[in-house]
């Protein structure tokens, strides 16, 4: 293939890429990432919040030229991961929201086969060809990449938008070291749309364009690995693992609901929409089983556990009292038990109090004791009747 056109190695790649199961495949030089003077104000201001690899890793992701100096082309690549909302759940049967991306396989897995494969393909045209592959895992601007690549504009959410397939879509790239006919980023077609800023419960957005991660549900939920801020918690609402909020309200998500998923990211039961009761009894074992090839292992089990507790207290149904109390009381890691203790502050009935006072007289984290203290101030300044 190395001695074809560009236009002709292009093309073949293409068609291979969607053989594989790629429903968007564009072409883009190695060069500096348009949005990377964005990208470094935005580190420079601390809106990356504790993804410290973010910082660590600057460098090679605004001069991808010198962090693989053989490589002349990048093919971005979108897979769909498109899914119906879940049907009506029963009332008094207290539900969590999963983000839609986690509903199925590990993202990265899928992807990062299907790429391989792809590479593989490409020296199987050129042998020789140099060739890395990445999946939301390396030092890659990859909406950046994806946007010069053709495959949709960055959007006011900060999220990559395709005319004809919105946001419901991973990303992936394979950088090449052969020079390939390229294609042209597509316009910014937001307008004056702001659906997406005005949505987002936690006032992540400070503006179009710019995203406060230590605000972002999908960032308390996942990234964050202590203590969610007391103050944000009430508006994390039922999310246990992520946000699709500002995703669901995009119009060009809204008109573009027929695009077909990946069967690899259909929903495993019970993660539509899923009891959160019975999740806050996990032992790790069984957590790391339940959850095996999913994304969902990422917060690991004391990040998502922490999040069914803080889900539990703003539903603030009764019947995840005594569910509460025993992780209070029995469970061995201090951040399960602090956000427990705030959950059963945030239900307020006698029994949730009775918890609470329990629990006071003889936990020894100073930590737990601290959530203890404000869930019985919160649970007596506003007590609920028997």
């Amino acid at each position: 293939m190395r001695g074809a056109s560009a236009g002709e190695c292009t093309r073949r790649i293409k068609d291979r890429a969607r053989r594989l199961g790629f429903d968007l495949v564009g072409v883009s030089p190695v060069g500096a990432p348009r949005h990377a003077g964005s990208f470094a104000e935005w580190l420079r201001r601390g809106l990356h919040g504790e993804m410290a690899y973010m910082a660590r890793t600057a460098g090679q992701r605004m001069h991808p030229g010198e962090f693989l100096p053989w490589a002349r082309s990048i093919i971005s690549v979108g897979m769909g991961y498109a899914t119906p909302h879940p049907p009506g759940v029963p009332p008094g049967d207290p539900r969590g929201w999963i983000s839609r991306y986690a509903w199925g396989d590990d993202y990265h897995d899928v992807l990062q086969e299907r790429l391989d494969g792809l590479l593989a393909a490409v020296r199987e045209l050129a042998p020789g060809a140099q060739g890395r592959a990445y999946v939301d895992a390396g030092p890659v601007l990859e909406r950046d990449a994806a946007a010069r690549a053709g495959l949709g504009w960055i959007g006011k959410n900060t999220l990559l938008l395709h005319p004809a397939r919105g946001s419901w879509f991973f990303l992936g790239e394979l950088f090449l070291d052969l020079v390939l006919e390229y294609d042209r980023p597509l316009r910014d077609r937001c307008g004056r749309c702001d659906l997406c800023l005005k949505a987002c419960p936690t006032g992540a957005f400070l503006g179009p364009y710019v995203l406060d991660a230590r605000r972002c549900i999908s960032y308390l939920t996942i990234e964050l690995k202590g203590a969610i801020p007391r103050e944000l918690r009430p508006l994390v609402g039922a999310h246990v693992f992520g946000c699709d909020i500002c995703q669901d309200v995009c119009p060009y998500n809204a008109k573009n609901k027929a695009f077909a998923a990946e069967p690899a990211f259909d929903p495993r039961p019970g993660l539509r929409a899923p009891e959160l009761i019975p999740l806050l009894g996990l032992t790790e074992a069984e957590f790391r089983r339940r959850f095996a090839g999913s994304p969902l292992t990422r917060p690991k089990r004391r990040g998502f556990l922490r999040n069914v507790c803080v889900a539990l207290g703003n539903l603030k149904d009764p019947q995840a009292v005594p569910a509460l109390a025993r992780a209070l009381r029995e469970d061995a890691d201090p951040l399960v038990r602090g956000h427990a203790a705030w959950a059963l502050g945030r239900i307020g009935t006698p029994e949730a109090l009775q918890a609470l006072e329990e629990a006071s007289r003889r936990e020894a984290d100073a930590a737990v004791r601290s959530e203890l203290a404000e869930a019985l101030a919160m649970a007596v300044a506003d007590p609920v009747a028997p």
